[in-house]
């Protein structure tokens, strides 16, 4: 559909004009704007603009003294710390491409991508489980250098001496050699040194690896312009007219692509700060939002249930945030509602993938809006539904298809797999897609809805039951707080949908009643065969329900 025959919500211009940009080169326009505004708070600590610039060029110096050119692989194997943001855009003013690591991987996961993408350095911290993980990579692969910094030197000087002296146990006995450096003494080069230019255009900045939704995680190449363009297009979501003076909650981790993106850069582009925490506790972050006056929270849907879920919020002020951004996964409807009931607080849902830099569309954070969809389209932004059996043609006009996206935004590729190419991106009047996978439809308004994902459906006696479908009538049931629909093998049918449910505390319907609840309300074909009660359900590492790991755990 034409972007110009409905009415865009958004307060920019679907057609204005942004800039690419390197993102040092954005982090130093910020920083000379006012050196001295907060950019992050960490458990007491602020950090200026300032002092975040110039410990990234500091960094980026000793990168460079330490051998490292462009095109080298650095890698970030840390929690939400301020040495992040230095290390992040440090290792991009050296010329290097950046590498996220999730700090939740084990042994053989860090080892398995740092073998793919040829990361050289690692950067981590000198938390236990992260540098023994860190440590034992070193020594069984080709990485060369392990950088770790010191949690105590991030923190206040109080919170910095209990540490010293009561928590000990907290911090790992680093083992310093000549291939494992501390991170204040890549800091000693002085800031002024002559770094790389940096191609803009054609250079990558970052390699985000995806979930592994299809096998092994596949590493998206993202250039400085599709990270710098895709952060002023969240920029430009923003009503407020008050940009610089936003306090983002910062409880998404900054490896995932959503905060990388809508947190990190995009508040790095607007002057605006963020008040971090190193990882989401629910107690932490409503402390952190009465504390520092939060006033924007990206965030996924377990985290808004979780913080429902907690004692302290009925005594926690959120009067200061003025919208929450729900991505990563669809927010059911009964939390949808309850929370904006709770808090008084707008949720509106978006969305994105890796391979997108993070954002397609977000829902309007004033005025008009949708339930239930991911919103209209971010500016420059451009979709098209592909046939869901054919993707060389297009769906019937109205009719759900494969999302196909197209924007300054988008991936270049997958980092050593060109072969994937001709899956990954169809081209239709000379312009490039990218398939998403997922299965759309837009409505006459614009706003996007999402059906479900094209390798989740499942083929039932001929007929194409989408399980987000079926678990979104199960949700209406007072009784249940997740699921998770899944195909099953059936002799007769081919395959046919089981669910597996968490039950809210204290609800006692069983089993035997939920199905027969959900099958007088779903069409023949979407009868479940059987529903199973569950204590949890898998989740990624951000907290989205993880269809994957459950059909690999209970699948035969």
């Amino acid at each position: 559909m034409d972007v110009n025959s409905y009415a865009y919500h958004h307060p920019t211009p679907w057609d204005a004009k942004f800039e690419p940009a390197s993102l040092p080169d954005m982090l130093a326009r910020t920083t000379a704007r006012d050196p001295q505004a907060p950019f992050l708070h960490f458990l007491g600590r602020t950090y200026d603009y300032a002092a975040i610039h110039e410990e990234a060029k500091r960094f980026a110096a000793g990168l460079i003294a330490h051998g490292i050119v462009p095109g080298d692989r650095v890698g970030l194997f840390l929690p939400n710390v301020p040495i992040y943001a230095s290390a992040y855009y440090g290792a991009m003013l050296a010329g290097a491409i950046v590498v996220n690591f999730s700090p939740l991987y084990t042994v053989d996961e860090l080892a398995w991508q740092v073998a793919d993408s040829g990361t050289r350095l690692l950067v981590t911290v000198d938390v236990p489980e992260l540098y023994g993980t860190a440590a034992q990579v070193l020594d069984q692969s080709d990485l060369e250098t392990l950088v770790v910094g010191s949690l105590a030197e991030m923190l206040p000087w109080y919170k910095k001496l209990a540490l010293k002296t009561l928590g000990r146990s907290k911090v790992a006995n680093v083992g310093w050699k000549d291939d494992i450096r501390a991170f204040s003494a890549m800091l000693a080069n002085p800031a002024h040194a002559e770094f790389p230019a940096i191609d803009v255009e054609n250079g990558i900045a970052l390699l985000q690896y995806t979930g592994g939704t299809t096998g092994r995680p596949k590493g998206a190449m993202l250039g400085h312009s599709q990270l710098s363009m895709n952060a002023q297009q969240v920029a430009g979501l923003n009503p407020f007219g008050t940009l610089e003076e936003e306090v983002f909650m910062g409880a998404l981790p900054f490896f995932h692509v959503f905060a990388n993106t809508a947190l990190l850069n995009h508040a790095m582009v607007t002057g605006a700060s963020i008040a971090m925490v190193p990882r989401f506790d629910a107690g932490q972050v409503l402390d952190t939002i009465q504390k520092y006056k939060t006033t924007g929270f990206p965030g996924v849907p377990t985290m808004f249930q979780a913080l429902l879920d907690h004692p302290k919020m009925a005594k926690t002020d959120v009067t200061s945030i003025k919208v929450c951004i729900s991505g990563g996964a669809p927010m059911p409807a009964p939390l949808h509602n309850k929370f904006e009931e709770v808090t008084g607080v707008r949720v509106v849902e978006g969305y994105g993938l890796t391979e997108s830099s993070g954002v397609v569309s977000a829902n309007p954070y004033t005025g008009v809006r949708k339930k239930g969809t991911i919103g209209q389209l971010v500016m420059g932004t451009e979709v098209i539904f592909l046939d869901k059996e054919d993707p060389t043609k297009l769906a019937a006009e109205g009719e759900p298809g494969e999302l196909a996206v197209h924007g300054p935004q988008i991936m270049r590729g997958y980092w050593n797999r060109p072969e994937t190419d001709a899956d990954t991106f169809v081209t239709r009047d000379g312009k490039r897609y990218l398939r998403t996978g997922d299965v759309a439809v837009m409505d006459k308004d614009g706003f996007l809805e999402i059906v479900d994902r094209i390798k989740d459906m499942i083929a039932v006696g001929g007929f194409k039951v989408f399980p987000s479908q079926v678990e979104d009538v199960l949700l209406e049931n007072e009784a249940v707080k997740e699921v998770l629909v899944i195909g099953q093998p059936h002799d007769y049918l081919g395959e046919c949908p089981y669910a597996y449910v968490v039950l809210q505390p204290d609800a006692e319907a069983s089993a035997e009643e939920l199905k027969a609840w959900l099958n007088k309300r779903v069409g023949k074909h979407e009868r479940v065969e059987k529903v199973i009660l569950r204590d949890d359900l898998p989740k990624t590492m951000i907290g989205k329900l993880d269809r994957k790991a459950l059909r690999a755990e209970v699948c035969c």
